[in-house]
């Protein structure tokens, strides 16, 4: 999405770009900048900025905070470096953010789910309970933040879903219980000590383009990293993008890459198993893009990927593993055989064929010690698309905040041993290609001819939707928004298997933290 809007966010991957010169180091700026409200205490610690514990973003949030509304006046240069110092000063280790972290890689379609209904109406129906839960405080700063909500945005008592109860009591005794004793502050960990230069091996599937593969060339370079990224697709095409990149605290990954043409931002984390996990996105529009697992080539082998993930009985095709440490002959599962094309220790080709005595199923294609899913079909009892509901942003038109499309694909299943569609035991086989059209949801959208005007689909199943502003030729010069039907149709020996879903095409995100 824009981040146009305001101007003075940005994301840590933007950030990312360089740390230069400073006119003054992270630690000056706490001792002569920071304190000038934050007056140290006895033993030293800073109240507020020791008493809470963020991601990149979130401090990055709480900075542009100190900017905008109290006239702290930082170069770019000296608010990267403070990021910088706060995440890994005192920072979230990966762990802590599990579960939470589609907020930061920007997913374009994820459910945020607070622990409870309560919560979720006194929290997240304003933003994403994951904002809540990327964040470690002391009790008393945790009251802290609620005093500054209800003093930074005074009607909060009388908005929705809080004019119904004791807002106030139940914030500071029910809410407050919770958030001290689930989000207490700890200890920070320590930042990442080990040096991430090497070749990285990289696998994934893009939405709307298909599986990828390829290597990431990472180099130590002054206090972070250059890197050049090069992706192979299914579809024959490829991909270079080079720029820098950032490790804050404990192993959050953090870059900024180009192709010349296209900005796209890397959001990954370092786990346990050494491997880097996350998304990469357009950094225009955040909803292209696509999820990445990338493993040094000098790691203890694993398979990162396999694709294509499925194969139909009775037909052969090119299979592609890609990892790391790959070696050893191919173990097949009955009624399955293959025959070498290409290896090597990070992608082996084999030529796959599905006897057409195999069973359906989901199989294990072995390689070594080494094993991959495969799912084997004979036909397709149904297909859906995905996501079920979604939406896009008008936008453009020569406005300061960009068109957000919607991105949808198709997934082909099989019913299951029950024999039933849309049950427990249904077996997913795989994405699929097909054919996309829009059709109006309802009367209403019918009679607004909303597939006429909110937008239009390509055949990669990306939806972009139309101008902002008012549209002359529409009733009541309503804009361009609309309640449509996505339908996706794949033939298959003859038969049309067709799967909806919702979309409505809405207006601008006007407002947009790095957070949501």
């Amino acid at each position: 999405m824009s981040r146009t809007a305001p101007a003075l966010w940005s994301t840590c991957a933007a950030l990312a770009l360089a740390l230069p010169a400073l006119a003054m180091e992270p630690q000056e700026i706490l001792d002569r900048v920071c304190t000038t409200c934050h007056a140290p205490r006895a033993d030293g610690s800073l109240p507020r900025i020791d008493d809470g514990r963020r991601t990149p973003e979130g401090w990055d949030m709480t900075l542009v905070r100190m900017m905008r509304n109290h006239g702290v006046r930082l170069s770019g240069e000296e608010r990267a470096a403070m990021v910088r110092h706060l995440a890994d000063t005192r920072g979230l280790a990966v762990a802590e953010t599990e579960g939470w972290r589609y907020i930061l890689e920007q997913e374009p379609v994820s459910v945020d789910l607070a622990p409870s209904q309560d919560l979720a109406e006194m929290c997240a129906r304003c933003h994403s309970f994951a904002r809540v839960a990327l964040q470690r405080r002391t009790r008393e700063d945790w009251a802290h933040m609620i005093h500054f909500h209800l003093g930074q945005y005074p009607t909060l008592e009388y908005q929705a879903l809080a004019r119904d109860r004791d807002w106030w009591g139940l914030a500071m005794s029910e809410v407050l219980d919770f958030l001290a004793g689930t989000y207490g502050l700890g200890d920070a960990p320590a930042p990442l000590a080990a040096d991430l230069s090497g070749a990285w091996s990289v696998a994934g599937r893009m939405p709307g383009r298909g599986d990828y593969a390829g290597t990431m060339h990472v180099m130590a370079e002054g206090a972070g990293y250059e890197v050049h990224l090069d992706m192979g697709f299914a579809d024959g095409s490829h991909a270079h993008f080079d720029g820098q990149g950032l490790v804050y605290g404990a192993g959050e990954w953090r870059a900024t890459l180009s192709d010349g043409e296209t900005e796209i931002r890397q959001v990954m984390a370092l786990g346990a198993d050494g491997a880097l996990a996350g998304r990469w996105f357009d950094a225009e529009s955040d909803v292209i893009g696509a999820r990445m697992l990338a493993a040094r080539e000098d790691a203890a082998p694993r398979i990162l990927g396999i694709s294509p993930g499925h194969l139909r009985l009775g037909e052969a095709a090119e299979v592609t593993l890609t990892g790391v440490g790959l070696s050893g002959a191919p173990v097949l599962p009955e009624g399955v055989s293959a025959e070498v094309v290409s290896e090597s220790t990070t992608q082996v080709v084999l030529r796959v064929t599905a006897g057409a005595e195999a069973a359906v199923g989901p199989v294990t294609l072995g390689l070594g010690d080494l094993a991959a899913p495969l799912v084997l079909y004979d036909r397709l009892d149904r297909i859906a698309v995905v996501p079920e509901v979604t939406i896009s942003r008008v936008g453009g038109n020569d406005g300061p905040i960009a068109k957000v499309p919607a991105q949808f694909e198709v997934l082909g299943y099989l019913n299951g041993p029950d024999g039933e569609p849309g049950t427990e035991d249904d077996i997913l086989v795989g994405h699929f290609p097909a054919d996309w059209s829009t059709e109006n949801f309802d009367e209403v959208a019918a009679a607004m001819e909303d597939a006429r005007f909110a937008g239009v689909i390509d055949g990669t199943g990306r939806f972009t939707p139309g101008d902002a502003g008012p549209n002359p030729e529409r009733p009541m010069m309503t804009n361009n928004a609309g309640n449509l039907w996505v339908v996706a149709r794949l033939e298959q020996a003859g038969e049309v298997l067709e799967g909806r879903a919702q979309l409505y095409a809405t207006v601008q995100r006007f407002v947009d933290p790095p957070i949501r």
